[in-house]
């Protein structure tokens, strides 16, 4: 493991990437330009969801002044460092939505359903070249024991419209081939793939073109009202703003029900050298989906673009999840985004996944931080007499959901007749946090408690059970 990982870079291959200089120059305005005093709408978080909210507001009120900030880069946090996974869900999955919200599970499927459509639809109409493509996803097992509940979730999915179908083992590892699989289901429907990065700055640029103006390295200082209006104060100066979206992910707000409602979980993930010919041929992979195992600590993988016929390089494997890592008092720090331990239990479990891929070297390795919630899936608010509106807790299937989330944050502020408005998933919050150290402790009891189940042939443990019967469960 340690030969594989010599000389991986201790960056994030999709912000590294060619041509990653020029895009990003073009996502925000020079840092000599000043900021202005005031704005209709002010957004503070510069990854998907204040991207998407910046770019519908622009829609809704092409006459309104919109100016977003942001601490560090577009796209520099979790926008920029996952997987790319772009699933129609908005409820972290379907079985996540069915337990959260029986009701409504439905309306939330055609919701989704068209999102993905809009989000398909806006990259085509601004020229986003970030990869967009309608690949599926392989849920696989690893294990004899996985495959009845992966075929209940397959079930599931085609109950509720998804386009299924059942691999045997065979049929599997036809389309990837790997020694660990047991077999497994493609789900062909709501579920695309995208260049995470690429995606972020295409939508930054594309909002610049529609006269929104975007300053980096900006941090919010504080938050309070003005008069009518609500004043963002930064490092560069106050904003005086007539509303305001908070996409701060799992970053420190300034509105003290987000620090309870979110937990930061740090995921880390690993880039293969570009593939040769050869080694595609060892593992297939011609249908290019996006892959996550049935375990509960569970591993995604995914292909980079062949850029090959452009006279580039051939694709790499983006390999993460597994340990996911909170660190005590809601910690956050760069220093935390680089895990030995966990960057070589991940190359150790993608050698045993790819034997066939013996001697390949890993570029680049890298974490981030993920806004977890109690309930897995992203959670609304307002504040300040609705002058203020957030969106947080996606859990870490958000590129697709981000821009509903930010749909219902202009609704929040300026539509209140919007049907949006009703849902369950809008309108009920899930359940706090505790402070420390009980926060400390249930986070981590509980992933110890899911990699026991993994080790157990997925019982789950008196703790797990207790967590399921308050409707705090959950199995990925």
């Amino acid at each position: 493991m340690r030969a594989a990982l010599a000389d991986a870079a201790p960056s994030v291959w999709w912000l590294d990437q060619p041509g990653a200089t020029a895009l990003k120059a073009s996502a925000a305005d020079s840092f000599d330009t000043p900021i202005p005093a005031e704005a209709d709408l002010v957004i503070v978080g510069a990854g998907y969801t204040g991207l998407w909210a910046a770019l519908q507001a622009t829609e809704d009120r092409p006459n309104s002044s919109v100016v977003v900030i942001d601490a560090a880069a577009v796209g520099s946090q979790a926008s920029g460092r996952n997987g790319g996974f772009c699933s129609s869900s908005l409820t972290h999955g379907i079985a996540n939505g069915v337990d959260r919200f029986p009701g409504e599970v439905d309306r939330l499927q055609q919701l989704g359903r068209e999102n993905l459509d809009d989000i398909e639809a806006s990259i085509a109409e601004h020229g986003i070249d970030c990869g967009f493509e309608r690949t599926g996803n392989l849920a696989v097992a690893t294990a004899p024991w996985q495959l009845e509940p992966l075929r209940d979730a397959m079930n599931q999915a085609a109950n509720y419209g998804e386009t299924v179908s059942w691999l045997d083992q065979e049929a599997l590892r036809a389309e990837l081939d790997s020694p660990t699989y047991s077999g497994g289901f493609w789900q062909r429907s709501g579920e695309a793939m995208v260049d995470p990065a690429r995606l972020a700055w295409g939508l930054a640029s594309a909002a610049r073109r529609r006269g929104v103006r975007i300053f980096e390295h900006t941090p919010m200082v504080d938050l309070g009202a003005s008069g009518a209006g609500v004043s963002v104060r930064t490092t560069r100066g106050p904003i005086r703003a007539g509303r305001v979206v908070l996409a701060t992910n799992a970053f420190p707000s300034p509105i003290r029900r987000i620090r309870r409602l979110v937990a930061p979980v740090y995921d880390h993930v690993l880039a293969t050298e570009p593939l040769s010919d050869a080694q595609l041929d060892a593992i297939g992979w011609r249908n290019r989906q996006g892959v996550s195992d049935a375990t509960n600590l569970f591993h995604y993988y995914r292909l980079t673009a062949d850029q090959r016929p452009s006279g580039g390089e051939g694709p790499r494997i983006v390999w993460g999840g597994y340990d996911a890592v909170y660190h005590f008092g809601n910690r956050i720090d760069a220093s935390l985004e680089q895990r030995d331990r966990t960057h070589h239990t991940l190359a150790e479990h993608f050698l045993a996944t790819f034997p066939q891929l013996d001697g390949i070297r890993f570029t680049h390795r890298w974490g981030g931080v993920i806004d977890t919630c109690t309930r897995f899936s992203v959670t609304f608010g307002t504040a300040h007499d609705n002058r203020v509106a957030y969106a947080v807790g996606y859990t870490g299937l958000g590129v697709g959901a981000t821009r509903f989330g930010a749909r219902v944050c202009l609704d929040l502020l300026y539509r209140p007749e919007s049907p949006l408005l009703a849902l369950d998933l809008v309108g009920r919050s899930p359940l706090p946090f505790p402070p420390e150290p009980l926060r400390w402790i249930g986070i981590t009891w509980t992933r110890r408690a899911l990699e026991r189940s993994d080790r157990r042939e997925g019982r789950r443990s008196l703790w797990l059970r207790a967590l399921d019967a308050v409707g705090l469960g959950f199995d990925s």
